[in-house]
């Protein structure tokens, strides 16, 4: 008999076995193995918030395999992540193999461990607990608030404000964040202000700079020189003046490393020092955590990826200071040990920091064994871990204060000389957004008394900037800050707010949709409170103190309920009137700009007293006039300040009319995007936008281009059938006799001629023999044996282990895509059975008639 032990991942319970042995079995459950099923009633405030839980179809057959193992087991070992998740799950195990009745006799035992090493797994089966009740009521008090605020609030969006897709309890908080600094930017009011930068020599010749400071015995601030006129006052009398060296200061500074990585700052120094996404840094974090094959032998690289501590375990200590001795020397090595502590006023468990499991596994050891990302991660967790255990960088900085022989006229020079580099020998911490640094400049040797030459006077001008967008790295670090959900949730986050199109990115930039400003603006005006930082961030307080076992989940479940089903039900009664008089308030700046020319910006251009606002259609919101329908002046909210030529989202832009027929052709967008169409029949004649013409390009002629397709480009020269140029679902492309072959661009659709079509159909033909392109072999499957690749498709990466086939969701980089992934898509596939090819209505000639019952035969 053996002992039967539950993982989540296949890769996981693969590598544990191997340090475990025969007497054991380890299964994997996949994860989480039911939720709450998505539709109403789930969670029941009215039950005491009972709770119904649903297994998928996979998830149902992994079961039965556990259950069916664990009957003949002395005991069950639930060894999932060692975060609240990781108890869930193991939770989730437990409660239904005792529904399944198969825990008769067979000892439930919990382990936890750090990282997937031999040492620490076995040392895990030694130390076994039971289930932390307190942990899981955390879990499902976030788990039922999550699930309320999803399936209460976001009806009333889709009722109150059409086009908006959900609201989440920690989503809509992220998505203010983003449109809060959005409309700072925005309502920005730049300041001019001078500085004036003064080259001077010493007495040895040497070159410095000193920048004024003080004039006529006053201090200045930074907009005491507020216009040109000032800072050429400024330049004229330092130009006419003599300077010496009044004081000189020089005192020694310490700057120390930065602790071991935390989930939230490896995600931050990720994206600044590798571009990698949150959601990116957790994939391949992940696969370092699970096992690697290194040398043959599988072994978790990383300690846990999901921690909000910042202490190491003492082992691990050393082996950072013996690698730092070996690798640069006992200078590098500090006298006594770096201690951190977690300053996270609401950190989860007492877990580690991310660190590598061995400290003298140097990344270019494992090189070899790794892909490019895997690489660049560990590489970078393993210098950020060992920097934390050096010497600090000592630096010698220096502030000279120079005078005119007046006294009226102040001048200051810094800078620092770098005596010792320390941790910055291996590594330095990014910044986000960072400006100048006055004591990276060398000053030369001064001393109380020099007389200085004059060189130069430089007066520059400046104006104010707002603060930039957030990149993922600072929103993430502002999240945390805030105490804004879990750091381990922050990717998902982001990811959902980039997939309902609340969001995009630009530059590395979160930049709100119109879409995710008008949510924002309506929770802001009848839900406040819930999309407060405060108020959040104290909800996950709650939440902690659930976990610590401070406070009943349900007593948490319930305050909340009660005033938040409260604010849903006071918004049954409002009316369209009232909601768009709020968002016109509170989105002003943004769909009514300042012209800049003292015009008011919500005058209708169209008619003489027409008022401009915002106006709700089938499909989401544009702009409108006030004499709707004598005025018909619509433009969409993003063409803010423009001249009314954009149509809205269900007003029709007349482009003109068909010289053939008569018919008005015009542009629309619909449900599906922007679109033209000829007419206003029942059925009439319409034409799709693709993507890669600009909706403010479409005039009369292409519009009328568009509609005629799909054009006849000629004759095959070799069957004498036609060939066709058209638009369709994927894009352009050329057809021959059941043949197509794709075309780079829309616009080739109206200009291919007949050498240019065969030759692109011939190729097409040619390239149908290939076999689809590897993108990434990722290993065997863990059951079947068979390599698992992730390939390149004609409509999009896929996953496949030779039999089934399984598209990769849009959330996922191919390059990122984990084994553990790639099985989970293809068992999901898998259950579905073979695509179902759409049955064929028989034809007359197939359906048998019925003889007449009066009829002999």
């Amino acid at each position: 008999m053996q002992n039967v032990v539950i993982v989540e991942s296949p890769a996981k319970a693969k590598t544990i076995n191997k340090y475990l042995g025969n007497a054991y079995q380890v299964l994997a459950s996949f994860g989480h193995i039911r939720d709450l099923p998505a539709k109403d009633g789930s969670v029941r405030p009215d039950d005491d918030f009972a709770m119904d839980w649903e297994v998928d179809r996979d998830s149902a057959k992994r079961l039965s395999d556990i259950a069916k193992a664990v009957k003949d087991a002395d005991k069950l070992i639930l060894a999932t992540d060692p975060d609240r998740e990781g108890e869930a799950i193991s939770w989730h195990v437990l409660e239904v193999l005792q529904q399944k009745k198969a825990l008769k006799d067979v000892a439930v035992e919990r382990v936890t461990f750090n990282e997937i090493t031999k040492a620490a797994i076995l040392k895990a089966m030694t130390q076994p607990r039971q289930i932390d009740r307190e942990l899981v009521e955390a879990y499902l008090a976030r788990r039922a608030l999550d699930y309320l605020v999803g399936f209460t609030l976001s009806p009333v969006l889709w009722r109150k404000l059409p086009g908006a897709r959900s609201a989440g309890r920690v989503q809509s908080v992220a998505l203010r964040l983003i449109c809060d600094r959005e409309l700072e930017i925005e309502t920005f009011k730049s300041q001019e202000y001078w500085t004036i930068l003064v080259d001077l020599l010493n007495p040895a010749k040497a070159p410095f700079a000193a920048r004024l400071v003080e004039l006529d015995g006053d201090k200045l601030d930074k907009f005491s020189l507020g216009n040109a006129g000032a800072a050429e006052t400024a330049r004229q009398r330092i130009a006419a003046a003599a300077f010496a060296v009044g004081a000189v200061e020089s005192k020694p500074a310490r700057r120390f490393p930065p602790p071991p990585f935390t989930t939230s700052t490896l995600q931050q120094e990720a994206a600044r020092k590798l571009g990698f996404s949150a959601t990116r840094t957790m994939q391949v974090a992940q696969k370092l955590y699970e096992g690697i094959d290194v040398g043959g032998e599988t072994v978790g690289l990383i300690t846990y990826m999901r921690t909000d501590g910042v202490q190491i375990a003492n082992e691990a200590i050393q082996g950072c200071r013996a690698v730092i001795g070996e690798d640069f020397g006992d200078r590098y090595v500090p006298n006594a040990p770096r201690i951190y502590k977690t300053k996270a006023k609401n950190a989860q468990e007492a877990h580690e920091a991310v660190r590598p499991t061995d400290l003298a596994r140097r990344p270019a050891k494992v090189a070899k064994s790794l892909d490019a990302d895997q690489r660049a991660l560990y590489e970078l967790i393993w210098k950020r871990t060992v920097a934390s255990q050096m010497e600090a960088a000592v630096f010698e900085r220096t502030t000279a204060d120079i005078s005119s022989t007046d006294k009226k006229i102040g001048l200051r020079a810094t800078g620092s000389v770098q005596i010792f580099d320390g941790f910055l020998k291996l590594y330095q911490e990014g910044r986000d957004d960072a400006g100048e640094d006055e004591d990276a400049n060398l000053l030369p040797p001064l001393a109380k008394g020099d007389q200085l030459t004059l060189v130069d006077v430089k007066p520059e001008q400046h104006f104010t900037e707002p603060l930039p967008r957030y990149s993922e790295a600072s929103l993430v670090k502002k999240m945390e800050e805030l105490g804004i959900g879990r750091p381990s949730t922050y990717a998902s986050v982001l990811g959902v707010l980039r997939d309902r199109n609340y969001v995009h990115m630009e530059r590395g930039r979160f930049i709100p949709e119109d879409k995710g400003r008008l949510v924002t603006a309506f929770l802001e005006s009848f839900f406040s409170r819930y999309v407060e930082y405060d108020f959040t961030a104290d909800l996950e307080e709650r939440l902690d103190d659930i976990s610590a076992g401070k406070v009943g989940w349900k007593e948490v479940l319930r305050a909340f309920w009660k005033d938040f089903i409260g604010a849903v039900d006071a918004t049954k009664e409002l009316r369209v009137t009232d909601i768009l008089d709020k968002l016109n308030e509170l989105l002003g700046p943004h769909i009514f700009p300042d012209l800049g020319d003292g015009r008011d910006p919500r005058a209708c251009p169209t008619c003489a007293d027409g008022r401009l606002s915002l106006k709700l259609g089938k499909f989401g919101a544009f702009i409108g006039c006030s004499n709707y329908p004598t005025c018909r002046y619509t433009r969409q909210i993003k063409d803010a300040g423009g001249n009314g030529e954009e149509p809205a989202n269900d007003a029709p832009k007349v482009l003109g009319n068909d010289p053939e027929s008569g018919l008005a052709v015009t542009l629309r967008s619909g449900r599906f995007g922007p679109y033209v169409q000829l007419g206003e029949d029942k059925k009439p004649k319409r034409a799709g936008l693709p993507k890669d013409i600009p909706v403010e390009t479409v005039d009369l002629e292409r519009a009328l281009k568009l509609l005629s397709l799909p054009r006849t480009v000629g004759a095959h020269p070799e069957t004498g059938k036609p060939i066709t140029a058209a638009i369709g679902r994927y894009g352009p492309y050329v057809a021959h006799d059941g043949a197509f072959a794709s075309l780079p661009s829309s616009d080739e659709v109206f200009t291919i001629g007949i050498n240019r079509a065969v030759t692109v159909l011939a190729e097409n033909k040619k390239g149908r023999t290939r076999k689809s392109e590897a993108i990434k072999e990722l290993g065997a499957h863990p059951e079947s044996g068979a390599a698992v690749k992730v390939m390149a498709g004609r409509f999009g990466p896929y996953v496949t282990d030779g039999k089934v086939n399984a598209t990769l969701p849009k959330n996922l980089q191919p390059e990122a895509v984990t084994l553990d992934e790639a099985v989970a898509l293809l068992a999901a596939r898998a259950a579905k059975g073979p695509a179902k090819k759409p049955a064929k209505k028989p034809t007359k000639k197939s359906v048998p008639r019925k003889k007449s019952a009066g009829k002999a035969k």
